[in-house]
């Protein structure tokens, strides 16, 4: 039997997703989209036709072609190879900032929201004064303290993604607290810790997966707003925020390819995980497995 249960639980997760698919048009849309974006960081950089870094000065600028399908930029690089490449980045940092500040986030709201008292108003202290600055010019700051590395753009973006994760878990965390289930958990044996970690928090992940989707697209943006105020990655590596930055400069002489694509591929990403929100939501609600 103990063998089985495992399979049995996939089985039931895969069932549940399949039905959510077919339920939701958009949502089945959403999760084909985030499936190609990871087919393209996963293998993008083996299938592309040229190398993203080989410059060619004679191809400088070529307009869209059978041979450079988003033409070429301004040291003859071809475009599209750059922006299918770019999508590994760009999702490394959004998917390892949204993780960190997910994790953070949902434990100090978890305690804060569980036990309150002294700890519950230092963490909204704390969280108060995160929020009282602009996030971008808080990340700006952050990244031109510790320099533009990409270390340091997943830091910046995961420290002003804290707060959300935090309030998000500490208002689902204190209404639910006192609710029965929670009580017939403690009164049944379970420590406080157990209750919170396996009874209380599980009912708090589908507002969470809407917030995670929303800012798995902002984290991307941010990067690229980094990137694009030259306090990003740094160039000459693919990434689609650099690439709109350098494209910008020739839209006005008629080169329109050299940002618009970057500029499709990162618009198509933030609506991707935009869209994802409600089918996470779903897909973790306890409720909706019965």
């Amino acid at each position: 039997m103990s063998d089985l249960a495992p399979t049995q639980t996939s089985n039931g997760m895969l069932t549940h997703l399949g039905h959510i698919l077919r339920e939701n048009p958009v949502t089945a849309l959403s999760f084909g989209l985030f499936a190609f974006f990871v087919g393209q960081a996963l293998v993008g950089q083996w299938l592309v036709p040229y190398d993203p870094l080989a410059t060619n000065a004679a191809q400088a600028l070529q307009p869209p072609s059978a041979a450079h399908w988003f033409g070429t930029d301004q040291l003859g690089r071809d475009v599209f190879s750059r922006v299918v490449v770019a999508t590994r980045l760009d999702l490394t940092i959004s998917v390892l900032a949204v993780a960190i500040s997910f994790v953070f986030g949902s434990v100090l709201g978890a305690i804060a929201g569980y036990w309150g008292g002294w700890l519950d108003a230092v963490l909204n202290r704390i969280l108060d004064t995160i929020m009282a600055f602009p996030l971008f010019v808080l990340a700006m700051g952050i990244v031109a303290a510790l320099g533009n590395t990409i270390e340091n753009i997943i830091y910046a973006t995961a420290i002003i993604n804290i707060p959300f994760y935090a309030r998000v878990v500490r208002a689902e965390v204190n209404i639910r607290r006192e609710a029965g289930f929670a009580l017939a958990a403690r009164l049944s044996g379970n420590s406080h810790l157990r209750t919170l970690a396996f009874h209380i928090f599980p009912n708090a992940l589908p507002p969470m997966m809407v917030q995670v989707s929303l800012n798995m697209g902002w984290a991307i943006l941010n990067a690229a707003g980094l990137s694009f105020v030259g306090l990003g990655v740094r160039p000459p590596t693919p990434e689609w925020g650099i690439m709109v930055a350098e494209g910008a400069n020739y839209i006005i002489s008629g080169h329109w390819w050299v940002a618009l694509f970057p500029g499709m591929w990162l618009m198509l990403a933030v609506f991707t995980f935009n869209l994802m929100g409600d089918g996470l939501r779903d897909l973790v609600d306890p409720r909706r497995r019965t």
